[in-house]
């Protein structure tokens, strides 16, 4: 059953904000074939990163927090001490500046093809680069340390994902690391609410050429390989989806409301079904992930350049 952490990208603009080193080898699709158990299970999520107020945290900020509780962390490679980083489909920039804080040493560096949100505490050694990752990265070879990028299986077809990785790689600085991290397919147990909503949603995605049954999750540690990366490490995180889950199942139970309603239109006139039964389904999903406790799975896959 797939997964839909809807963040945003893809497009068709490209549009360097900051002078960084020169583009990179070309477009990306322009070398493809034919063209993100019990409640007591959960208790150790440590709480106290979270924001006082979840009404005021946008949509994308609130994935980051959720993951940041679950993995206790905001990466789990071993990366040192980095001096240059890049978040590919930085989105809000929120990663990227949580390691501003704690690499205050490195210059990190946020690559979106929409602007980051406004702010009026940008860390200093914070860069932003507007760009679209299927233009290729506008960087020169060996450019950085560790390169991070999650939650983008959405935004981008799924043919590009190989050719995608070995992009990361290239930018990536001998003996630096690459980082992915997306949703799995994994929804379990699910009641038959929860399986509709993810079958109409998941075809909806595959027409359009994304990844609607969770195969780019499952390929992570393929495209590291692919890419030429070695001392690579898979794991699996399971988090709770409802309120049955405390503070993180209910973050991350509205996180899949919040994205279910903004296809919800699209994927009703998909399949000529009135919006309102859509809806109707995503009250009876709420319901069926709280009695039967429901879990979702990210799966988290970082391998080091030689």
């Amino acid at each position: 059953m797939p997964w839909w952490f809807f963040k945003h990208g893809g497009g068709s603009e490209a549009e360097p904000t900051e002078s960084e080193p020169a583009p990179g080898e070309g477009r990306l699709l322009s070398s493809l074939p034919g063209e993100r158990g019990h409640a007591a299970e959960f208790s150790q999520f440590s709480l106290q990163s979270l924001p006082k107020d979840l009404r005021e945290i946008d949509r994308l900020d609130l994935q980051h927090y959720a993951l940041r509780v679950v993995l206790q962390a905001n990466y789990l490679a071993p990366v040192g001490l980095p001096r240059r980083i890049l978040d590919t489909g930085c989105g809000t920039g929120q990663w990227a500046y949580d390691l501003c804080q704690e690499f205050p040493q490195a210059t990190v560096v946020g690559l979106d093809i929409e602007p980051i949100k406004q702010t009026t505490n940008l860390p200093s050694n914070f860069r932003f680069v507007r760009a679209n990752l299927l233009d290729g990265l506008p960087f020169a070879n060996d450019s950085f340390d560790f390169v991070h990028q999650r939650l983008l299986a959405l935004s981008l077809p799924v043919t590009c994902w190989p050719v995608l990785v070995k992009d990361l790689a290239r930018v990536t600085a001998p003996g630096g690391w690459v980082e992915l991290i997306e949703g799995s397919a994994e929804v379990a147990p699910a009641g038959p609410a929860t399986q509709e909503v993810f079958s109409l949603i998941g075809q909806y995605l595959l027409a359009r050429g994304l990844d609607g049954q969770g195969n780019v999750a499952r390929s992570l540690v393929r495209y590291l390989e692919e890419a030429g990366l070695s001392a690579i490490q898979q794991r699996t995180v399971a988090v709770p989806v409802g309120e049955w889950g405390g503070p993180i199942g209910h973050l991350i139970a509205l996180d899949f409301r919040e994205t279910f309603l903004a296809l919800s239109e699209r994927v009703a006139q998909r399949f000529q079904l009135p919006t309102e039964a859509l809806v109707a389904l995503l009250q009876s999903m709420r319901r069926e992930c709280n009695d039967l406790h429901t879990c979702y799975s990210f799966i988290v896959a970082y391998g080091q350049k030689r």
